[in-house]
């Protein structure tokens, strides 16, 4: 088991007008160093929701990669022309942020850094900056960098892909590039910027996770570990502080066929007590059936069983109970940010679960019109598409339960 003693409680450190350091915002409370430099006007702008901030529950960068387990120096800078004066100046302010890093004492890599640059155009000397710091181990932009930049380096691009294109393309020594077609300016991965994608932003965060953990080698985590002992608590102890010491500061479930779970810590922790830990019936188990493990999530596919004895609300909401085992086929994806989860999507086939309690019949009404049907006076009923356990036992054995049966339904008049 993972200790979770104490809630990590790390807060921001100005140190100067421009530059913010953070330490780790897990349980081990140390690890390697990053610089983020972000454009002050930016970055203001997504604080204080000044261009029409979507709702969400992604903190601001600082706070993230805080989270993800890094000593994080912030640099909030003006933007910067091209001239000499403005190369030197932002070779000495990342100067000053290694610097910074190098001293903190929860800091694990000292003089070797990633930098993530979230809006490049803003500094177009940079990368001269970035070459000049022999601290630096790579770079991550929101945006390509004005010129060449000789460090590995990753780029999101708010730009269309095209597969094609990019498969003739010759390959770019140390340059990794990610396009994202559905945003409008690199402004997507910046919570409270009018163009912040949700979607795009997990996705983009995910590559720069991998990416940065592979040069600067972490920090690692036992997500599976972590993972197993959040749903031991839940399925287990039924400790509901416990549980929710398991998870970030702000973290959301969401089991998308019912569409329960909490979005946030006090709502969370609310159906946490009121609907999932204490609710569900005595001697439920979770029969893994495979698991994929990346570098910040878990997809785990599973059998939930139970016996269904009482209303179980965020699996059968108002549904009283009927007395009959349950044994239905889950996906979970979780999420994990550092030592901690940030959020979990949970999936299964409602209509199984129907068919195992007897509740949904082999035929339903069907209300459009039918080509061919003989009397048109009589209704139509359809087959509904939909199995009982045998879904669980051809998940468990793909060979237990012929293939393609429901190929054979058809509808019927009555």
């Amino acid at each position: 088991m993972v200790s979770h003693d104490t809630f990590p409680t790390a807060k921001p450190e100005r140190l100067s007008p421009t530059l913010t350091i953070h330490a780790p915002l897990t349980h081990r409370g140390h690890g390697p160093g990053i610089v983020i430099v972000t454009d002050s006007a930016t970055s203001q702008t997504a604080t204080n929701g000044d261009a029409q901030p979507h709702e969400t529950l992604d903190p601001q960068p600082l706070q993230k990669w805080a989270e993800e387990g890094y000593v994080v120096a912030e640099l909030r800078l003006s933007a910067s022309g091209s001239s000499d004066d403005d190369a030197i100046r932002l070779r000495d302010d990342l100067r000053v942020a290694t610097e910074a890093l190098t001293m903190h004492d929860k800091c694990t890599s000292k003089s070797r850094y990633a930098v993530i640059v979230y809006t490049p155009a803003a500094f177009p000397s940079i990368s001269s900056a970035i070459d000049g710091n022999g601290e630096i181990a790579a770079v991550v932009s929101f945006g390509a960098l004005n010129t060449a930049c000789r460090k590995p380096r990753l780029y999101h691009l708010a730009e269309t892909a095209n597969p094609l294109a990019a498969a003739k393309a010759p390959a770019v020594e140390n340059e990794t590039v990610h396009r994202y077609g559905n945003v409008q300016s690199t402004g997507f991965v910046l919570p409270g910027h009018a163009h912040f994608v949700a979607s795009a932003a997990a996705v983009s965060h995910s590559r720069s996770v991998a990416f940065i953990k592979k040069h600067l080698d972490g920090p690692w985590f036992d997500l599976e570990a972590i993972w197993d002992e959040h749903t031991a608590f839940e399925f287990d102890t039924r400790n509901v502080e416990d549980t929710m010491a398991t998870m970030v500061q702000e973290p959301y479930v969401n089991h998308i066929p019912t569409m329960t779970g909490g979005v946030g810590r006090a709502k969370l922790s609310v159906f946490y007590r009121d609907h999932f830990i204490h609710s569900n019936p005595d001697g439920t188990g979770l029969d893994l059936i495979s698991r994929t493990v990346g570098v910040d999530r878990i997809v785990d596919e599973f059998l939930f069983c139970c016996k269904h004895d009482r209303i179980i609300d965020w699996l059968l909401p108002g549904v009283p109970p009927t007395g009959k085992d349950l044994r239905i086929p889950f996906t979970a994806v979780v999420n994990i940010r550092g030592d901690r989860l940030f959020h979990e999507h949970i999936s299964w086939d409602q209509l199984t679960v129907l068919f195992q309690l007897g509740l949904m019949p082999d035929y339903l009404p069907f209300p459009y019109p039918v080509a061919g049907a003989t009397d048109s006076a009589k209704k139509i009923e359809y087959r509904v598409p939909g199995a009982g356990i045998d879904t669980a036992r051809k998940l468990a054995d793909e060979s237990s339960v012929p293939s393609n049966e429901m190929f054979k339904f058809t509808h019927r008049e009555v």
